[in-house]
């Protein structure tokens, strides 16, 4: 295994605290939502650094598969919306995720295979297989 990047990022506090890293710009203040028992303050949660870290690496992973199955794809346009589910069962706390894919210019059974293929890429797909539950949508022009 060759390690081809590494990244340190601190929290320090919490759920109500602030994280940083070196030598990027984050830095700010975290903030627990009001439906998880917080103040709903000005900061963010690690759910949305989670999704928008996700949404990130898997609209990564639909580059690379679509340049490598030779499909252009409009890459400015293309996007992946990540919605982090934190929820609660008898058995605890456990995250969930729905990835939205819109992938213009591509027919229904383009768009999914590339999905899925994807899927099986992206490092943060890799990392949450059998641990959290993943749904992946296309989304489609009207």
């Amino acid at each position: 295994m060759k390690t081809l990047y590494e990244a340190t990022t601190e929290a320090i506090g919490g759920r109500e605290g602030k994280v940083h890293s070196e030598n990027s710009p984050i830095d700010f203040n975290l903030s627990v939502p009001k439906s998880m028992g917080g103040n709903g303050g000005d900061g963010a949660n690690p759910e949305q650094l989670f999704g928008a870290a996700y949404g990130a690496c898997f609209g990564g992973a639909l580059q690379a598969v679509a340049k490598n199955e030779g499909i252009a794809i409009n890459e400015e346009e293309l996007s992946v919306t990540a919605t982090i589910g934190f929820c609660k069962d008898e058995d605890g706390f456990f995250l969930e995720a729905t990835l939205d894919c819109y992938i213009p210019g591509v027919d229904v059974k383009t768009g999914e295979d590339l999905v899925e293929k994807a899927h099986e890429v992206c490092p943060f797909s890799k990392a949450t297989r059998d641990n959290i539950t993943v749904t992946l949508n296309l989304l489609l022009d009207e």
